[in-house]
């Protein structure tokens, strides 16, 4: 199967040995083995993750020009599929701010601003964060959105300034997830709400095509299952409201009507591709 595009793996960049970031703990199996890289898993909490991993200055380096080209390209269908998820969790259901002021939203790695120009239109006051600098750009000169360029904690958001936080596929990337969780509880309003996504190393495809799997990628320093993802979520204050999961087959892997059984039982019953979660303080 194709795996989703990443930047190349480079032998020179820089990489520590650390701690699992989720307990804390520093005994480690061999996980999976894949082409140039491999993950290793916490013998203690589970956690799946790339480790030695790059610094902090080696990842940003990653996110360039060439990621902008691939977000472009693939800019419809990830905004698709970025409203159908927070559909599925009550996203628009919920009502969010103080009556007769707008709500404020905050997308973490924003990629192009698409999700967030959207929400402008439907009455937010919107502010993105995207590390990659030509991302950021093409954000406020395309869609003229306030975007940063800084790292979330580097940013020094008010307490309390966003009624909701969104960071969709940004998490399995950073080397420090509990500081970004950590942050999100501090700009969260009381009565505020988080919402996450991430692929699900417990669901269906990963369990079939292991180091094939298509979410199994340079960039992914961590794997989150809904288990692991859950108790980060919980051990910094947050308490989750829905769980949701999507992508039983992926596309051409299987027959149109085989994929659809798959897809449809995938978010029934919680072992799809994709999790997503919402929270609340």
């Amino acid at each position: 199967m194709h795996k989703t595009w990443s930047t190349p793996e480079l032998s020179n960049e820089e990489k520590r040995l650390i701690p699992c970031a989720l307990c804390g703990q520093s005994a480690f199996k061999p996980y999976l083995s894949c082409e140039g890289f491999s993950y290793v898993r916490c013998a203690s909490c589970g956690l799946v993750q790339i480790n030695p991993q790059p610094v902090a200055e080696e990842i940003k380096r990653r996110y360039g020009e060439n990621y902008l080209t691939y977000e472009l390209e693939n800019e419809d269908a990830f905004f698709n599929l970025q409203l159908l998820g927070l559909a599925d969790t009550g996203f628009d259901k919920l009502e969010f701010g103080d009556k007769g002021q707008k709500p404020r939203v905050l997308d973490i790695g924003c990629a192009t601003g698409k999700l967030l120009a959207c929400l402008r239109e439907k009455g937010w006051e919107t502010t993105g964060v995207e590390i990659s600098a030509p991302q950021a750009e093409y954000c406020r000169h395309n869609r003229n959105l306030d975007v940063k360029s800084l790292p979330l904690e580097e940013n020094r958001f008010p307490s309390g300034a966003f009624d909701a936080v969104l960071a969709s596929h940004l998490i399995e990337h950073l080397n420090a997830p509990a500081a970004l969780v950590r942050e999100v509880s501090r700009i969260l309003t009381p009565e505020g709400r988080f919402f996450v996504t991430t692929p699900n190393i417990a669901g269906f495809q990963s369990r079939l095509f292991k180091d094939r799997w298509r979410s199994a990628i340079p960039d992914h320093l961590y794997l989150f299952s809904i288990a692991t993802l859950s108790r980060l979520l919980a051990e910094n204050g947050f308490t989750i409201e829905k769980t949701v999961t999507w992508g039983g087959l992926a596309a051409g892997t299987a027959p149109a009507p085989v994929k659809r059984v798959f897809d449809k039982a995938a978010k029934r019953f919680g072992f799809g591709d994709v999790v997503m979660m919402r929270a609340k303080l």
